[in-house]
């Protein structure tokens, strides 16, 4: 497998993997097909998209048909409190289709109404022994409950990994969950200079911990708060992380496209975005 595509212009752009997108946003859906296209333009091959909400599951996975990216499903913590119970009961079946390739985007996020806590620490709790069950990964929401998720990791004995998603933190913390089989989310936050204890972190992790993500349409890198961020944002992302590392381009795109792949169980020489 080529880790180099060529570009209309003759040169070369890295082979990348979007670990976290939700194409299927209102802010994004309307344009999906261009979206995906000036992607792949600028080396983006793969995807993956979590849903958020049950709503979003069987919609999501008619997309996938059609389009052949990855996809999660599962309920965003900011959703959990008006979730209904019955999402729990129909996740297991829709997940355990093999188009479906890890259990989010679940997790915990303190930032929100204490009011809210209950009903996340159910959903995060029941949706991760859903991930164990079907020997899944998951991916991972995280605001100020770092130690909360990771508790609820060990508690369960999780041992089938995934990503934690937007990783933005200390070298301490993102170790805790590489210890635990993760990877580490690497998004736009890296391309703003008040993020130096992250860059800092990431400057040091073992390469085989990243993964690349835009979050889109959310988290804009430097230079585009207020604007709809896309996917094709993610080889500014790649850029980036670029300058935080000493490995040369090539050997850090393979790297990150691997990591990708082994974490989300994903054959590695047929992820390109809307092969059969």
């Amino acid at each position: 497998m080529s880790i180099e595509i060529a570009s209309e212009a003759g040169s070369t752009l890295p082979l990348l993997f979007d670990t976290h997108c939700h194409l299927d946003l209102p802010e994004l859906l309307p344009q999906l097909e261009f979206h995906l296209q000036q992607a792949c333009a600028l080396g983006v091959q793969a995807l993956l998209v979590p849903a958020v909400e049950q709503k979003n599951w069987l919609p999501l996975l008619a997309l996938q048909q059609q389009f052949k990216f990855d996809i999660a499903l599962g309920v965003h913590p900011w959703w959990a409190s008006s979730a209904q119970l019955n999402a729990l009961e129909q996740l297991p079946q829709l997940a355990a289709q093999p188009e479906v390739c890890a259990i989010g985007e679940i997790g915990l996020d303190y930032a929100l109404d204490e009011a809210t806590f209950a009903a996340q620490a159910l959903f995060f709790s029941q949706q991760l022994a859903i991930a164990k069950a079907l020997k899944k990964p998951v991916v991972l929401h995280h605001r100020k409950s770092m130690p909360q998720l990771l508790a609820g990791l060990k508690a369960q004995q999780f041992t089938e990994g995934g990503i934690l998603h937007a990783f933005s933190g200390s070298y301490q913390q993102g170790k805790a969950f590489i210890d635990l089989g993760f990877k580490l989310g690497i998004g736009g936050t890296i391309s703003y200079q008040r993020a130096e204890k992250t860059k800092k972190a990431v400057k040091k992790f073992p390469l085989d911990a990243l993964v690349l993500e835009t979050d889109a349409p959310a988290m804009p890198l430097s230079g585009f708060q207020g604007q709809v961020n896309t996917p094709a944002q993610l080889l500014l992302v790649f850029q980036a992380l670029l300058e935080l590392r000493s490995e040369p381009a090539t050997q850090l795109a393979a790297q990150l496209w691997q990591n990708s792949c082994q974490v989300l169980r994903l054959n590695a020489q047929s992820r390109l975005l809307g092969s059969a």
